[in-house]
This record gives structure tokens, C-alpha cells and sequence, in this order.
């Protein structure tokens, strides 16, 4: 039987599932009290040490789930990195997330690859090589370039992913041209299949703004019930040919990821299992 899990993009800022005053190191553990699965973008932006994926397993049931994003120095956001140096990086980041690994608790390293990485013979092989280099771990791959699923490569994109034993990124976002892709429900990887939502903000993902925070911006979306709904069939979809289904809502600039992760968690009805306890608050009943 496929096993559904709903979690979202971080947990550091999903306030309406924290009471006022508790501290940013026990938000994870809260935060496992209402999801059994979440995404680590911390991990985009540095090489954490050790000690952070120590305290996470640590802070979370046994059978919690980690989606970790690989440092974008290994997805070609930093442009022009010596081969080197990345190298380095790779080693650097397998090092740095062991403790998930020896804990169970890695779901799937997402290689989420930016808008300008297009589908050419030098990003398919540089896929590859990253494939190579993480062979020992779940692998997970997100497209933002269009030509990726363009009607003369999407079958053979997926074929590519299919033969690297690649989960495909099945993903919700708004549709502004190249630096987008359409929903492709497909499985590529019959252990896990991966669904991240990331809005459908056209503006604010064309173009978040001069002098704003993108974050303030490009992901600032709520799901309506309609566009939830529609989506329940591409998951039963999704169930019948993985083995799981992960589903991570990364609308999280206006604070609507937790609210339409639970949404579409009763739509699915699915029922928590193997959380944290909850905590009882002061009005609690």
C-alpha cells in the first residue's frame, strides 16, 4: 500500500503552528507534531555542520522524513565555480548530512536546479555526474527550465530520469514562459514519487520586486479549495505506481504553507500517524 506524506518547505517560519514565545530550537519538534515529512533549504545556502542533523533526528519521531537540498554550489546556481571546488562541496555536504543518513531518516536529496539551467547535452551529463556522486542516497530532481518538458523532449526527459533511477519533481508554479515547467504527474522512480507546491503567483515569480525580499514575494500564494481539489487525482495517480508519495507546499511567503499542507492532507484523508505528542497549551481541552 502507497504511504501518502504532507509536510512543507522549512519549519522556521510556519508561526500559526508555535505558541508565542517558543524558541527557534524547539520549532522542529513542534513542527513533528503536525507533519511527518519536511524540506531542509538551510542546506541551500551553507554547509551545515554535523550537529544541526544531529539535533534534528534527535528532535524528531523515528519515522520522520527529511528532504534535504543538496548547496547550491552543486546545482549551478553559483555560475562559474571550479570543478575543484564543487567537488569539494559534494564531499563537503555528503559529510555534513550522515547523521540523517545513519538515522533512516533521509527521504530523498532534491537537486533543484535554476531557471537557466536548460535542456542541453552539457546539463544532461552534468546531471548525470551529480547522480554518480550521490549514488549512494535517494535522488530527486526539479527542472525550472521549460525546454525540459517541451513536447520534443519531456518523454525522453523523463526516460533519462527514469534510467539515472531519478525521482522526477512533480510540480505546481506559475506559468510565465522558460523560466517555468508545466505539471508533469509522472513517476520516474517507483520507490518515491515527489510533489513540491510553490504557488502560482505570476508577478512575484516573473519578477519579485526592486528593493523588496524575494522571499517576500515570489512565494506569496494560498491555494483555494478548487485548486486543491484538483489535484487529489494527479496524487491517486501518482499512488498507483510509487511506492510513496511525498508532498511539500513551499508557498510560504505570505505564511499559507502549514494551512494548505493540512488542507490537502483532510482532501487526501489521510490520518496523522507517527508525529510527535502534541502540546497542550493553557486552553487546551
Amino acid at each position: 500500500m502507497t504511504t501518502i506524506q504532507v509536510g512543507v518547505c522549512g519549519w522556521g517560519d510556519q508561526h500559526e503552528l508555535y505558541v508565542q514565545g517558543v524558541r527557534n530550537r524547539d520549532k522542529l519538534s513542534v513542527y513533528a507534531s503536525h507533519f511527518p515529512i519536511v524540506e531542509v533549504d538551510s542546506s541551500f545556502y551553507a554547509i551545515l555542520p554535523q550537529r544541526n542533523y544531529e539535533s534534528w533526528v534527535k528532535d524528531t519521531p523515528e519515522r520522520f522524513g527529511f528532504i534535504v537540498k543538496p548547496h547550491q554550489g552543486m546545482t549551478g546556481h553559483q555560475r562559474g565555480d571550479a570543478s575543484g571546488s564543487r567537488r569539494e562541496l559534494f564531499r563537503q555536504f555528503e559529510e555534513s548530512i550522515q547523521p540523517v543518513v545513519e538515522a533512516g531518516k533521509l527521504k530523498a536529496l532534491l537537486f533543484q536546479f535554476p531557471p537557466w539551467f536548460d535542456c542541453t547535452r552539457e546539463h544532461v551529463q552534468y546531471v548525470t555526474a551529480c547522480r554518480q556522486a550521490m549514488q549512494a542516497y535517494p535522488f530527486a530532481v526539479e527542472f525550472r527550465h521549460q525546454s525540459w518538458f517541451e513536447s520534443r523532449y519531456s518523454e525522453r526527459t523523463l526516460d533519462f530520469l527514469r534510467k539515472i533511477e531519478a525521482t522526477h519533481v512533480v510540480c505546481d508554479e506559475p506559468q510565465v514562459g522558460k523560466g517555468s515547467v508545466p505539471i508533469v504527474p509522472a513517476v520516474t522512480k517507483p520507490s518515491l514519487a515527489l510533489v513540491r507546491f510553490h504557488g502560482r503567483n505570476k508577478a512575484g515569480w516573473r519578477d519579485p520586486g526592486e528593493g523588496q525580499n524575494w522571499r517576500d514575494v515570489r512565494y506569496l500564494y494560498r491555494y483555494n479549495e478548487t485548486e486543491l481539489a484538483e489535484w487529489v487525482e494527479h496524487i491517486r495517480l501518482l499512488e498507483q505506481e510509487a511506492d510513496e508519495v511525498c508532498i511539500l507546499f513551499n508557498n510560504n511567503s505570505g505564511g499559507d504553507a502549514a494551512a494548505n499542507a493540512k488542507q490537502f492532507s483532510e482532501m487526501l484523508g489521510l490520518a496523522p500517524t507517527s508525529l510527535n505528542p502534541r502540546q497542550m497549551d493553557l486552553f487546551s481541552t
